[in-house]
């Protein structure tokens, strides 16, 4: 698998669009920082770390209805283009409505903490 956190976020699209209640995916420290991103903006009710030696992340997904709350996952660095951004370039994902994941010096967090912060990173996605 060449990248991760795209597979990550297929996983979490599939599993909304199927509506299953919950999935399990490898564990990585960046794929754990991701799911407590989106669990802190309301996008999935609950992550957990299960395992020892071969950890497991189990997600919870949140549903209003028949619909999923997550409507749309972008992954946006890629591992042939890499994008970077400055604290002033992080773009507004549906005018504020959506969420942009950011990796900066200080670890995984969202475009709004980033700009607050004034640190700039890779942009690895956009969730709404």
């Amino acid at each position: 698998m060449t990248d991760p956190i795209s597979d990550m976020l297929t996983q979490v699209r599939n599993a909304n669009l199927a509506l299953a209640p919950e999935l399990e995916i490898s564990h990585s420290r960046m794929k754990e920082s991701i799911a407590n991103i989106l669990k802190r903006e309301g996008y999935i009710a609950d992550c957990q770390v299960e395992g020892k030696t071969a950890k497991k992340l189990r997600l919870k997904l949140k549903y209003q209805g028949r619909k999923g709350v997550i409507v749309g996952l972008k992954r946006v660095s890629k591992p042939g283009l890499r994008r970077y951004v400055r604290a002033t370039e992080i773009p507004r994902v549906l005018g504020g409505m959506g969420t942009a994941i950011v990796s900066t010096p200080r670890g995984v967090m969202t475009g709004v903490d980033a700009r607050k912060q004034n640190l700039g990173g890779e942009l690895l996605c956009y969730i709404w």
